[in-house]
Formats: structure tokens, C-alpha cells, sequence
């Protein structure tokens, strides 16, 4: 049966707002010249993060988010991280989501307090003084909670990357009898085992993997567990009746049940081995036709202990896919395009989603984790839900509270389903390879969606659109005649308010760099745009970064870089180069992972060494007069760093928009999982 429609007008909720612009902080060279060398007073050792408090209620700034609901967030240490430089001894950690506004912090190097006042206007410091063998610690101090707190004690990095050492699989051959090597591939983060530290979720790709359109055999997919030090944790096996490529394995790690540990889940079939050695289902079972493809035999849907690798429970992957013919093609190609997502569909718990289907049909599943098992919320059919929302999905997705009923959206691609299941609108802009969505207009109340458009036929020759997020008008556009690949939305260039949007438009080819570079009021502000690849918050000021690379197509292998956009000779100038590195997934040129997983709010990026015996993590030494909360701890961003994984990856974005004239984003809505905090 068809839905009725569901009235979604724009709410005035959109953001809270402080009176005052974003205060730009004290200086680093003053910071750095604030030492005492008095030796370090009162300070108890034991007394480490995380388990940080929020304070008095009456003290607390005013929170984020619908009144009455908070939601579950992971209960992180601060993550501070030290980076040796021509400088001395760069600095910074995190501001949690529960500090007050007024937290101070202390560097303490080697027992000797250097900072005379807290520092309250960054979480940044250079101590030229500092050495390779220089000792550190943090000390927050004023949140409220009766006691300062001190972080662990950590040194300086050599090099601007953490090296998280891996264990690559060793090489297999075919089962009609072709080698195949490993690299390491799209990664994901959690805190596996409550101790407020991220993990890293590894998953090793086969030489041989492939798009669902090509045939051929492949080897297993396999996803590890390492601690940030290289300690290897567990390896699951999904085994020969799961396919290797980007559309078939969709991995969500996110803490599911709230007890302050993460779990892992996923897509699995029999054969699928846990961290223990247990087999899901019948481990003979051989479902593989001659082409390559699997389309017959029982699919699981399985979460898995984060901490221990081993399942929890298993259920029958909803929908089933029944005749593979009725999801577009005879051999194998769209019936297995599967999606997966983390949202908060009642606005304080996380729940999981997982799709099948987005250029005809289209099934959309969500599960709560309940005492272990996987309970099943709703399911959306297109079959049901009528005609009109077959074929609207997207390579991604995003979840987001687009009405500002405090409950997320699945923005999936064209169409957004509401957190009941039901469908909230559908442009009818038909399938898209890339997808933003984020405060990109701080102009409008509410949240604005950037994608770009693939069926020419059913944009109406729009190669990309930024729409009201809540609604789904379409307020700008990007002409096109052709498959629009490429596109990125965010604030690169001072001049113009908001995020600026660009995709390779026209007749242009999908990776030539000439496009269309928009404003957020639709203005066109040049043709010649950077790389539509990745985004991040790398250098000191607010508008965000170009991740892209140099990538060689005779050895399809990309050299990761990061760059500033240069609005007045419109090119970018290049910032990093991480040589030893590569990037993923050929010509998308993406990181393994990135996020906000050390030190102050701005993002890392993981990228895998060039022969992926390790992943490193590259962070920024860039000074900065910036002060946030972590982006972890924003719930939008959090979901976003969730699915960066799945099918074409895409950066995450949070609930606020951060730029250029940006206005102080309030302490968000949340508490701490595992605690009552």
C-alpha cells in the first residue's frame, strides 16, 4: 500500500545559538611562553581519565538537541597526543561533550607543571622545550566535579602518524586456481572493551575483489581488531560464500546495548568463522556459481562481542533475495547492493539499519540489540511503499535529524525515510553516487543535503542538487547531460557564507577538474573546483580541507594528500603528502578511516602503509586558535565516522556547521554510556 504523505514543514529548532561569535582562542606563542617550572603540587597519579562528570546541572551551559531526550555516547579519555617538530613538542587533546564551557587545562611535562594559568581558549600547546624523551600529562581542571583529573602519561611521536603495526593474511589462490594477494582497506573505530580508547576495526580487501557488475571468484574478506598500541585483539573470517567488494560487506561498530562496549555487525553466510573459531551455519556449504557470484544459499545478519570477536547472535539477513531477476538484472549485479547505517530512531539509543537495493527495489531493516538478540524495529518495502520509491537510493547515505523531532532520518539518496519507518518525503531525483548532508547553510533553520545524480532522466538534467534536508526542495542545482561521479560539499572558501558545494557538471568528464563551484546561496563562484573526494579539518582555521591523492594509473595506487583550496588562483596548495602511504579503492582515492580519534576536535586520517604491514594515523601539528568539543561526541558525526565504510565511502559531517563566521555550537544532548553520566 502506498503511505500517506507526511507533513514535514521546516522547524525554527534548526540550531541553538549563542549571541556571541565563535571566540577565537589565546594565541599558541603566548601559550607556550605560559611556563612556571614549578614542580607539580597536589597531583594524585591515580586519578586518571576517562569517567569524566559534567558538574553541577545549574552550572551546565545550555545543551543541544529535543528537551528530555540525551543521547548514548562513548565515554572517551582525551586522547592526548604529542608530536615532535622543528618547534619542540606540539600538543593537544580532547574538550569532551560534558565539559563545561569554563574547563581549564595544565601541561605537565615530566613531573613540572609549564602552564601558569589553565588554558581555557584551545586544546592545543607548544612546549619548545619538549624533547623525544619528554613525558606528558594533562590536568583538567574547573569542570565542576569536585577533583581535578589527569590523563596518562604519554610521549611524543617521532613522525606525524601514529603506526598501528598489522597482520596481514597470508596469500591465497582461487578455486579455479588464481592467486590472490592482501591489502588493507576501509577500517572503522570503537571502544571495544569500555576503556574509554578507541579500537580499530580492520578489514583486509583480496587483490581480486570486485564491483558487483564483474564475475569472477574472490578470495575471503577478513576484518581484525587492533589496539591503538598494535595489539592484535581477534580476526573474523566471513568466509567463501561472502564476496569481496565494496557493495557486499558493510560493517557497523557502534556500542549497540550501552554497556560502554562496542559490538560489530554485519552481513555473514555459512561458513562465516568467529574470533573463536565457531562456525555460522554449515562450514561445507559451497553456494559460489561459475561466474563467481553467490545468489543462492541462507544469508545471516550476525553482531559480534566487540571485545572478544565472537558472536552474539544471528538472524536470517531481511529482506531474503528471493528471485534475483526482480531486482533488476538476471546475473548478479544489483541484488546484492547493500547499505548499512547507525541512527538514533528514538533519540537517545543507537539502532542498526541494513538495506538491500537501491536502483529498483529497495528494503530498508532496523534492529535494536536487546539482551544480547537482535530485535527487529521496522522494515520499509519499496514493493509497499508504492512505485514512485523504487530506485532512489544512493552509493551512501546519511542519517541526520532532518525534521528536528530530536529522531534521525535515513537520507537515502533521493528519499528520506522517517524514524518510524515511514517515507518523509522523495524527490524522485532518481540514484547518485555521493551524498552530504549538514548544517551547510547557517543561514536557513534545519539541514541542507548536497548530492550528485546518476539518471539524467529522472533529475531533469541536474547532475547535482542542495535541497532543504527536512523537505526535499531542491534550492540550487548543477546542470549535467551525463553521470555526475563526483561531488563534496563543505566551507572552503572565507568569501561566501556557509559550505560551498561542487561536482564535475556539464559535459565534462566524471574526473576532470572542471565543474561547477557553488555557493550555498547557489551562486556559481568558479568552474575550476578541487579533487570531489574527501574533506577534513586539518590546518588551524575553520573551513575544511581537500583529502584527496596522486594517484598513478598504471599501478592504480594513490599517494595520499591533503590541500588547501585557493580561492584566488583557484588551485589547491598542497599540505601534506603522506609518501609511504596509499590511498583505497583506486580512483576514489579515500583513507581507511577518518575521524576526530586524537587530540583536539580537527581529524585524523588512517591510511594504510604502502605494503599494509601497518596503518597510520596521520594528525595534524598545525597550530590552531579553535576550541571545540570533540566531534565524537556530536551523535550526527558519530553515525557519520559508523558508515564512512559502506559502499563509496564519504567524510563525515556533524550536526553544526563549522566555518568561516561560524556562531559557538551548544554542549551537546548526550550521556555517557556505561555510566550515569
Amino acid at each position: 500500500m502506498a503511505y500517506p504523505a507526511k507533513c514535514s514543514a521546516q522547524s525554527t529548532k534548526g540550531r541553538v545559538r549563542k549571541s556571541a561569535p565563535l571566540a577565537a582562542a589565546a594565541t599558541l606563542a603566548a601559550a607556550a611562553l605560559a611556563f612556571t617550572g614549578v614542580p607539580l603540587a597536589q597531583a594524585d597519579p591515580n586519578q586518571t581519565e576517562p569517567n569524566q562528570t559534567a558538574g553541577a546541572a545549574a552550572a551546565q551551559p545550555a545543551q543541544s538537541g529535543t528537551a528530555g531526550l540525551q543521547r548514548q555516547v562513548e565515554n572517551l579519555d582525551r586522547a592526548p597526543v604529542a608530536v615532535l617538530t622543528d618547534q619542540g613538542v606540539t600538543l593537544s587533546w580532547r574538550m569532551l561533550g560534558l565539559d563545561k564551557d569554563g574547563i581549564g587545562f595544565h601541561v605537565i611535562r615530566d613531573g613540572v607543571q609549564l602552564t601558569v594559568d589553565p588554558i581555557r581558549n584551545s586544546t592545543m600547546f607548544v612546549d619548545p622545550a619538549g624533547t623525544a624523551s619528554s613525558k606528558y600529562v594533562i590536568k583538567a581542571v574547573g569542570n565542576g566535579n569536585g577533583q581535578d583529573k589527569l590523563t596518562e602519561e604519554f610521549a611524543p611521536l617521532a613522525r606525524n602518524y601514529l603506526a598501528i603495526r598489522l597482520d596481514k593474511p597470508a596469500d591465497g589462490v582461487t578455486k579455479d586456481g588464481k592467486p590472490y594477494t592482501y591489502s588493507a582497506n576501509d577500517a572503522s573505530v570503537a571502544d571495544l572493551d569500555g576503556d574509554g580508547k578507541y579500537e580499530i576495526i580492520q578489514m583486509w580487501a583480496p587483490s581480486n575483489a570486485k564491483d558487483n557488475s564483474q564475475s569472477g571468484y574472490t578470495g575471503n574478506v577478513y576484518v581484525d581488531a587492533y589496539r591503538m598500541d598494535g595489539t592484535k585483539l581477534w580476526r573474523i573470517d566471513l568466509g567463501h560464500n561472502i564476496r569481496a567488494g565494496a557493495h557486499y560487506t558493510q560493517l557497523l561498530a557502534y556500542d549497540f546495548d550501552g554497556d560502554g562496549r562496542a559490538e560489530l555487525s554485519m552481513k555473514t553466510a555459512d561458513g562465516t568463522k568467529d574470533a573463536a573459531g565457531a562456525v555460522i551455519g554449515d562450514p561445507a556449504a559451497d553456494y559460489r556459481n561459475a561466474a563467481g557470484y553467490v545468489l543462492s544459499g541462507p544469508e545471516f545478519l550476525t553482531v559480534f562481542k566487540g571485545e572478544t570477536g565472537t558472536a552474539m547472535d544471528t538472524v536470517a539477513y531481511d529482506p531474503p533475495r528471493g528471485s534475483v531477476a526482480a531486482w533488476g538484472d538476471g546475473y548478479g549485479n544489483r541484488v546484492d547492493r547493500f547499505l548499512g547505517a547507525v541512527a538514533y530512531l528514538d533519540g537517545e539509543h543507537p539502532s542498526m539499519m541494513f538495506s538491500r537495493g537501491y536502483y529498483t527495489r529497495t528494503v530498508l531493516v532496523t534492529y535494536d540489540l536487546v539482551n544480547g538478540k537482535l530485535v527487529k524495529r521496522w522494515k520499509f518495502d519499496s514493493d509497499d511503499a508504492g512505485a514512485e520509491y523504487k530506485g532512489q537510493g544512493n552509493h551512501n547515505l546519511s542519517v541526520a535529524d532532518v525534521d528536528q523531532d530530536g529522531k534521525d532520518e535515513f537520507v537515502f539518496g533521493s528519499m528520506t525515510i522517517d524514524d518510524d519507518g515511514r517515507p518523509l518525503y522523495n524527490t524522485k531525483l532518481g540514484h547518485g553516487d555521493a551524498i552530504h548532508t549538514s548544517d551547510l547553510d547557517p543561514s536557513r533553520p534545519g539541514l541542507e543535503t548536497f548530492a550528485v545524480h546518476e539518471s539524467m532522466n529522472q533529475s531533469g538534467n541536474r547532475g547535482a542538487t542542495f535541497r532543504d534536508a527536512a523537505t526535499g526542495e531542491v534550492l540550487w542545482s548543477i546542470p549535467a547531460i551525463k553521470d555526475t561521479g563526483r561531488g563534496a560539499a563543505g566551507d572552503i572558501d572565507p568569501r561566501y557564507a556557509g559550505a560551498e558545494g561542487w561536482a564535475i557538471g556539464g559535459t565534462a568528464a566524471w574526473n576532470s577538474p572542471v565543474g561547477q563551484l557553488m555557493s550555498a546561496k547557489g551562486e556559481l563562484i568558479a568552474e575550476n573546483i578541487p579533487a570531489a573526494n574527501f574533506l577534513a579539518w586539518w590546518d588551524g582555521d575553520l573551513l575544511r580541507e581537500i583529502v584527496d591523492h596522486d594517484y598513478d594509473a598504471s599501478t592504480s595506487v594513490g599517494v595520499p594528500t591533503v590541500s588547501k583550496w585557493n580561492w584566488e588562483t583557484e588551485t589547491s596548495d598542497r599540505l601534506l603528502t603522506a609518501t609511504g602511504a596509499r590511498t583505497n579503492n583506486t580512483t576514489k582515492g579515500n583513507p581507511s578511516l577518518q575521524a576526530d580519534l586524537l587530540g583536539d576536535w580537527r581529524e585524523e586520517l588512517a591510511f594504510p602503509s604502502s605494503d599494509s604491514t601497518e596503518l597510520r594515523i596521520y594528525t595534524t601539528t598545525a597550530p590552531t586558535e579553535v576550541r571545540l568539543r570533540t566531534l565524537m561526541h556530536d551523535p550526527m558525526y558519530r553515525t557519520g565516522v559508523a558508515r564512512e565504510n559502506v559502499a563509496y565511502n564519504q567524510p563525515p559531517h556533524p550536526s553544526f556547521f563549522i566555518g568561516e563566521g561560524m556562531e559557538t555550537p551548544a554542549m551537546p544532548s548526550v550521556r555517557y554510556a556505561g555510566t550515569s553520566k
